[in-house]
């Protein structure tokens, strides 16, 4: 059975492909779902792919990827900048995290440079559009390579 990383995205990501285009694109989320299952098969993974625009069912989810993954991507989106909730669940987990941002929030307004959930983060990748998470799952991947060593 192939091992689980839990994708796991944040408010408005429902609307990727029609919500501002020029800076998201214009892929959808489903685009990127398969996008992930293409690239999890490649490396032997499985996806559990996931998105809400309620931070509480964000925590649900991670809190149950802590159990069941070896590792957690997540764009929080919004809440990156604001959710102290997905920060202390993050923190609680043992397992690597991998933040992932579509655009680069550090050439963004103010506001989106601050992430709380790079404090617990393993890595960030950021302004790569979807393909920064193949890149994601690509880093998670060789992280557990490294662990079975």
């Amino acid at each position: 059975m192939p091992q689980t990383v839990y994708i796991i995205n944040g408010p408005n990501l429902n609307l990727l492909g029609t919500r501002e285009p020029e800076k998201y694109g214009r892929a959808s989320l489903a685009d990127v779902e398969a996008l992930c299952q293409d690239t999890a098969q490649r490396h032997g993974l499985a996806i559990e792919f996931r998105q809400s625009n309620h931070d509480g069912d964000l925590v649900d989810s991670i809190q149950e990827a802590s159990a069941k993954a070896i590792g957690i991507i997540i764009n929080a989106a919004a809440y990156t900048h604001t959710s102290i909730a997905i920060l202390d669940a993050l923190l609680a987990v043992k397992i690597p995290v991998i933040e992932v941002h579509i655009t680069n929030i550090n050439a963004r307004e103010d506001f989106r440079q601050r992430s709380f959930v790079a404090r617990a983060a393993t890595g960030m990748i950021c302004g790569f559009g979807i393909d920064g998470y193949a890149l994601a799952l690509t880093g998670l991947a060789t992280m557990a390579k490294a662990r079975k060593g």
